[in-house]
Formats: C-alpha cells, structure tokens, sequence
C-alpha cells in the first residue's frame, strides 16, 4: 500500500465484502465501524438492486446511501427511497429486447426499476427474499416498458446446461460465457453489458453509466479526488471502478482480468478479506 491516507472507500457486495452467505460478518462490521471512526468513508457499489440493500441498512455508514444497479440508481437506504436514476431510453429497451428476441429464442427479460423488478415468465426463478413486492411474472413483456417508472437495468437470462441458477450464483459455464458475449455484441453501444458473475446473466445498462462513473460522480459533489479513493471488487463490471480509483484491491480469486485491472489484491470473501486488508489503514494510523 502506498502511504497516502484514503478519504472514501468503495467496494463491491457480493463476493467481495460479503461472506458467502450474502451477509456482513461479525469482523468485517467491526472493522468498517473503526474506519468511520477513523474518518474515513464508506460507499457500497453495487450491481444489486436497491432493494437488495435494505438488509444491510446497519453496514452502510453515516451517509446512508449506496450505488446500485451498476451505477443506475442512488439509494438513500434510509429513506428506502431512490434519490438518483440513471436510465435506458425506452425505445432503446424494446430495440435490444426485439433484437434478442429474434437472435437468442430461449431468452427471458427482466427489469429493474426505481420501485423493484417485473419479470417475465422466461427469465426464471428469483429469490422470492430479495425479488421485492412489485417483481410480477408471466404476462409482464419486457419491450412495453412505458408504464414502468424508469428502467435503470435490463435483464437478460436462459437457462444454462448447469441447472437454471438464480442471479447471485458465482458458477460459470461456458454457456453462459458465451451468452454474455453474444449479448454484448447484438447491443452493441446502444448500451452496457455487465457481467457480475450470476451464470447465464446479462445485465444491461444505460450507455455511459458505470460503477465508475457513479462514483466518480459521488467523489465530485463532496471534493474528493480519485487518487484519495480505494477501491475493492472481484467481477468483471468492478473493473471501471477498480482503474478510475488511485488504489484498488482484487479480491483472491477473481478473474485475470480482474486481478490485471487493480493495483492490489486482498484474501477472500470467505476470510474477511476487505476487512482484513482495511486493518492495515487502521494499524497504521494507530
């Protein structure tokens, strides 16, 4: 670690600063709670939606609010309420759903909106936990969006030859790698395509919209440089974040491309790894 004394630190959920369970342990919240002290912030930044968040109200920091949905939405946790959207144009969603469609038959759709998810039938199982009380299957189609209050993520999913794996799951196959690329090139740059580890998801995004630029974003409005921001993720959509910030931490595991991308690596999920690598910061202030 260089000597410089971060201001804020950003990290990733799942497979990063969560155990495998999906849950904060014990450790990892004590530790975030000597960095407030210290002085130093933190910012969840996540793929997850904001729902998804609600159960870590406790783990958020002073400030209360986190970046979700690969930078789409601000969420004042809270308030429980979206302050911040960052949207797909409409007619782009029905485009790429139309294009999809024709390309990738076995493809279903799901979307996620300032108010939680609808789904269709196709795009399989959700967690029923997490999916939120207004996520609706069956007659909902993804390409009449116009109803909806703003779509901040466009989901795109098939059944894999592994099993039908909720979002969330880290496996991969070459199916679902393969998917994720034919995805991304029917989109083209009309918009993003995420890749967060869940096999056989696509997550697509409004054009320009990143967990990078969400921060960057967040650092502006409050004077904070990326030269005083570290940064810890593990998946492929961390990677914007982990190149704009002046320190980034690849959690043991990730991808090579990942790992190519952050200055730094940290020990695992499993073994508190973000927390783990924050107690140097605090020993060295001590």
């Amino acid at each position: 670690m260089n000597a410089s004394r971060p201001r804020l630190i950003a990290t990733d959920l799942d497979g990063t600063l969560l155990d495998p369970r999906g849950l904060v342990t014990d450790f990892t919240r004590e530790v975030l709670s000597r960095v407030w002290e210290s002085g130093v912030e933190t910012l969840f930044v996540t793929a997850r939606p904001p729902r998804w968040i609600d159960a870590l109200a406790d783990a958020v920091g002073g400030h209360g609010y986190a970046i979700c949905a690969n930078g789409a939405f601000l969420y004042d946790v809270n308030e429980r309420e979206v302050v911040q959207s960052n949207l797909i144009d409409v007619e782009a969603v029905r485009a790429i759903v139309d294009d999809l469609r024709r390309a990738i038959p076995r493809v279903g759709f799901a979307v996620e909106h300032a108010r939680g998810m609808h789904r269709e039938h196709a795009y399989g199982p959700v967690d029923p936990r997490l999916a939120g009380r207004s996520a609706t299957s069956g007659p909902f189609d993804a390409a009449d969006v116009s109803a909806l209050p703003g779509v901040g993520k466009l989901l795109a999913r098939i059944p894999t030859d592994e099993g039908d794996d909720m979002p969330g799951s880290v496996r991969e196959t070459a199916e679902g790698l393969a998917f994720i690329a034919r995805v991304r090139e029917i989109v083209g740059d009309r918009a993003v395509v995420n890749y967060s580890g869940a096999c056989g998801l696509a997550e697509i995004g409004p054009s320009g919209v990143s967990k990078a630029s969400a921060l960057a974003t967040w650092c502006d409005g409050r004077g904070i440089t990326p030269g005083e921001v570290w940064a810890f993720g593990d998946m492929p959509n961390d990677i914007p974040m982990l190149t704009w910030a002046g320190r980034s931490f690849a959690v043991a595991g990730s991808p090579p491309e990942v790992r190519e991308a952050a200055t730094d690596t940290c020990g695992p999920n499993d073994a508190d790894g973000v927390a783990r690598a924050l107690l140097r910061l605090l020993d060295r202030d001590g």
